[in-house]
């Protein structure tokens, strides 16, 4: 039993209005200009999450829903946007809101944020890219012509190439939004867990004689081994497909 490719994926309109246009270019580089503007860059640091660990815990605290709602919409953000520092706030999702809350608001804001950042690069990227680097694609759409969505699932499980260039790239290709997104969540369910978990470790430090925790060490265990293991499941995985 073979993976089923994506063979008749339909080629998807991307153009839309030259004014429409120019008011997402603004919008998106008015964002970027403030994220820059605001400083937060050095906000979202692994320093400033650990010095403002309390004060975190304590917001929660007081408004659950609240601080949950604009925590998953910042990570939208910041993911749809491309912007750095997801790396930290995945982890300030498991030291501010714990393993179970922490995983579901990053999954699922990861993968919104993903897809915002697939249909930015579709829409405004597209034509402009195609014609610059067309040829270099080929490989990729090869890949999605004979694997399907167990192509994208690899790149996302086995996190050989940076995040939010895959979901660039992706815009760039023929996948249905619904597959990319689908796949997305399931493909980077795994590394969110790993995060969040670590997250929930580093959150308890409070002096670097406390970093050699077992959890800790265990955690970081984890993202280190993280790649290989997934790399391995997924032959296996392919391998029994096949069979």
């Amino acid at each position: 039993m073979t993976a089923k490719p994506e063979r008749d994926v339909p080629s998807i309109p991307t153009s839309i209005p030259a004014s429409r246009r120019w008011l997402l270019l603004l919008a998106v580089a008015a964002l970027l200009a403030l994220f820059f503007l605001l400083d937060l860059p050095r906000q979202l640091s692994f320093d400033a999450l650990r010095d403002a660990h309390t004060s975190l815990l304590a917001w929660r605290q007081q408004a659950p829903v609240r601080a949950a709602a604009l925590y998953g919409l910042a990570y939208v953000l910041v993911a749809g946007l491309s912007l750095p520092g997801a790396a930290v706030m995945t982890l300030a999702g498991g030291a501010v809101f714990g393993l179970g809350l922490g995983t579901l608001l990053v999954s699922f804001a990861s993968s919104a944020g993903a897809t915002i950042a697939f249909l930015l690069a579709r829409t405004l990227l597209r034509e402009p890219m195609l014609k610059r680097f067309g040829a270099r694609l080929a490989p990729i759409e090869e890949g999605l012509r004979r694997d399907g969505v167990l192509y994208l699932l690899s790149l996302r499980l086995v996190p050989v190439f940076p995040f939010f260039l895959v979901n660039v790239v992706m815009g760039l290709t023929p996948i249905r939004t619904l597959s990319f997104y689908v796949t997305s969540q399931i493909g980077m369910l795994p590394g969110t867990l790993v995060y969040v978990n670590a997250g929930t470790q580093l959150g308890q430090l409070r002096s670097l004689e406390g970093i050699l925790t077992p959890p800790l060490l265990l955690s970081l265990a984890l993202l280190g081994a993280f790649p290989w293991i997934a790399r391995l499941a997924l032959e296996r995985w392919k391998l029994w497909r096949q069979g």
